[in-house]
């Protein structure tokens, strides 16, 4: 098996990177790996955690602290693609997309040889792609992911960073995950043929 991870899937919160994950991992018997389940001693290699991030949200506001715990992203990135070889890798939103450089050129590099980085999206207009994932987000998180004003999700679905880390797009439409993992499977034995 590749060192490297098969697949990573990036994209906005709801677009179903998790779901297709575990069903892509097990058609392929590799380990599949959620950063957001896992990160959280990665964090705190770099002195955060996510308690510290509400705490920072309560002082200078969610969008700041969003900021300001970029590093501990960036860091988890890079930890878990190295503990983790050959593992389907779903990466939270917030993991493709930053404002400092520097910790964006840190997940290119930790992303530069995976075999397969893909942008899951439910469609590729923007206006009914973010109100699906906004009506998704409010069903299974009870979030909308607007904080003080500021739109989340359309910040990370119009990402340049995170578009330009993807090898590969796949659009999900309204089909069952089953079917998009299919898909992904597919695309992933014709790249390897």
């Amino acid at each position: 098996m590749s060192r490297n991870s098969p697949l990573i899937l990036i994209g906005p919160a709801a677009t179903g990177k998790s779901t297709l994950g575990q069903i892509v991992a097990t058609s392929l018997s590799v380990p599949f790996v959620d950063i957001d389940e896992v990160a959280d001693h990665y964090y705190e290699e770099v002195g955060w955690s996510l308690e510290q991030l509400s705490y920072r949200s309560s002082l200078v506001g969610r969008v700041a602290a969003e900021r300001e715990w970029e590093v501990a992203r960036a860091h988890a990135v890079t930890r878990v693609l190295a503990d983790y070889p050959g593992a389907v890798v779903a990466m939270g939103a917030g993991n493709t997309s930053y404002k400092n450089e520097r910790h964006f050129q840190g997940v290119r590099n930790a992303l530069k040889d995976m075999t397969c980085v893909l942008l899951v999206l439910p469609s590729a207009d923007r206006s009914e792609a973010l109100s699906t994932l906004r009506s998704r987000a409010l069903d299974s998180k009870g979030t909308d992911w607007i904080s003080s004003g500021h739109d989340f999700l359309a910040e990370w679905l119009d990402d340049e960073g995170t578009r330009d880390l993807a090898t590969e797009t796949i659009i999900t439409g309204s089909e069952a995950p089953e079917v998009t993992a299919e898909r992904i499977v597919a695309m992933l034995h014709r790249a390897s043929s």
